[in-house]
């Protein structure tokens, strides 16, 4: 995070204050605005990739998803909004969003068959404060993509290294399993997914 606003914002006032054609991103983080770091290339090219990859399988599959340019996320509960690196939107489901047409937001879990964010100097922000408001929210899957080993010990292991954390909705409560090196990563939404942790860290480079 680089900056956050001091005076207390509600979701709606965040939206309507969202300026246009911006060259920075911004989410509302608990009433609060924070101007999100700006990405680095390699960040750029690995999620660039990731997408792809995730759009080739939705293509090959014919599964009725699609990757939408721009969207935000709105939790349940609290006054905040987060614009995820990449996120799979079931175009099935999304019929049923109420502020999907106008605004491009997203409120319902039903909606989003996976999201992904890719780590980086705000690492806890994935970690905690977005894993905790997706997993109320009933999303399903939710990967993060820690291709520098920069989350706590507590959350990729001792010694830190390049790790990709599945995370996967068990009875309300998310279950991870830890990807590295050349072990295929296994996605519940993207069964037939053929990468391995590197080979996803590697595009990066």
């Amino acid at each position: 995070m680089i900056q956050a606003l001091t005076e207390f914002v509600t979701f709606d006032e965040f939206i309507d204050w969202y300026p246009e054609n911006s060259e920075h991103r911004y989410e509302l983080h608990n009433g609060e605005i924070v101007e999100m770091p700006k990405a680095t290339g390699q960040h750029s090219k690995l999620t660039g990739c990731v997408l792809a990859d995730l759009n080739f399988e939705i293509r090959r599959l014919q599964l009725p998803y699609f990757i939408p340019k721009e969207c935000v996320i709105k939790p349940n509960i609290e006054e905040s909004g987060y614009e995820p690196d990449t996120i799979v939107l079931n175009e099935q489901t999304i019929i049923n969003e109420p502020r999907w047409q106008k605004s491009s937001i997203i409120t319902m879990g039903s909606s989003v068959p996976l999201i992904v964010e890719v780590t980086s100097t705000n690492w806890g922000d994935d970690y905690a404060l977005k894993l905790e408001a997706y997993e109320s929210m009933g999303i399903q899957e939710y990967w993060i993509v820690d291709y520098l080993g920069l989350g706590g010990r507590r959350f990729i292991g001792n010694p830190k290294r390049p790790t990709f954390s599945v995370y996967q909705l068990i009875d309300g409560e998310y279950q991870v399993k830890l990807f590295r090196g050349d072990e295929r990563i296994e996605s519940p939404t993207f069964p037939e997914l053929n990468l391995t942790a590197q080979q996803v860290f590697a595009k990066g480079n």
